[in-house]
């Protein structure tokens, strides 16, 4: 854990997505806010988080109802960025993965967190002549 001292979101509560490994958690645990929820379907990933976390994250976010996440104030999400970045086909909401996206949508509207905070790719705001970001934005 980084050690902060002046621990400024002590009051926040977050949900942790697609966290792979749980790089979003450990940041904001290390400034005091409290995890209240994770989501990750890779087992090896699963693994490694309940070791590093002592609490085995829920599988797969499409098959989570929303009103089952406890509420929060930030929602952090690593949704898979192959979809869209210049290292991979670049398919976007064609690619299941870049679909992943919408149940990050989907539980922000039931949720309203204050934040929401998202893995970013160098290719996601030009991805398909900026009109995938365009439609992220109308959501």
């Amino acid at each position: 854990m980084i050690e902060v001292k002046n621990q400024k979101l002590n009051s926040f509560r977050f949900i942790d997505l697609f966290e792979g490994l749980g790089g979003f958690r450990l940041a904001l645990e290390s400034f005091g806010a409290e995890c209240v929820f994770s989501s990750e379907w890779d087992k090896a990933a699963k693994v490694v988080y309940s070791k590093n976390f002592g609490e085995e994250p829920h599988g797969d976010i499409t098959e989570i109802n929303e009103k089952d996440i406890p509420p929060h104030d930030i929602l952090c999400a690593g949704f898979p960025c192959q979809a869209f970045s210049i290292s991979g086909k670049q398919r976007g909401f064609e690619d299941s993965r870049g679909t992943l996206f919408f149940d990050v949508a989907r539980i922000a509207k039931h949720h309203k967190p204050k934040v929401l905070l998202l893995e970013n790719v160098k290719n996601f705001a030009s991805h398909d002549n900026g009109r995938t970001l365009e439609i992220i934005k109308k959501l």
